[in-house]
């Protein structure tokens, strides 16, 4: 919501990759830093044979974690260490994929982050309460085929909500 005063959370379009009764997991997905995927291998002395991906940006996916990569993809696949969020999508933390990646043998779309968005139990259930909060379905286009700078407009659109028009405070009655 725009009344959100968290700068980590500001305008930001989380994907909620695990909800249960312990918490929930997201990453930020509209929030690129400034890094590549070709940096990012640099730095993890990897090669990146396919250079499709070298100019990709890498997201800040939330406060927990910053140093650790969290990688948002489809297909889900099979990986070391890999979070089956739908059918079709997966988030892994192992670093197997980022070698694939590399090679050219990795998933079809991906999105890197550094860091996640952690909730303890209940607390995001609070948070939606006080209208900290919207959601929406997910939809992997808005996730993997719009630029960051239009995934928040695009998911908000699924709601009939222009962001821009939203109040930052409520009325009452």
């Amino acid at each position: 919501m725009p009344n959100m005063a968290d700068p980590y959370f500001a305008k930001s379009l989380t994907y909620v990759c695990e909800h249960n009764d312990q918490g929930a997991l997201g990453i930020v997905v509209n929030r690129p830093i400034d890094m590549t995927l070709q940096s990012l291998f640099e730095r993890l002395s990897l090669s990146l044979q396919d250079q499709a991906y070298a100019d990709a940006p890498i997201y800040f996916g939330g406060p927990v974690q910053t140093d650790r990569g969290f990688v948002l993809h489809f297909p889900a696949g099979e990986w070391q260490s890999t979070l089956k969020v739908r059918d079709a999508i997966g988030l892994t933390t192992s670093k197997d994929i980022l070698e694939a990646v590399g090679r050219g043998e990795g998933p079809a779309k991906l999105l890197v982050s550094l860091g996640y968005a952690g909730w303890s139990a209940g607390q995001i259930e609070h948070e939606l309460k006080q209208n900290a909060w919207l959601t929406v379905e997910a939809k992997d286009a808005i996730l993997f085929d719009m630029p960051a700078d239009e995934r928040l407009g695009a998911a908000m659109q699924l709601l009939g909500i222009d962001y821009a028009r939203l109040a930052d405070q409520a009325g009452h009655a």
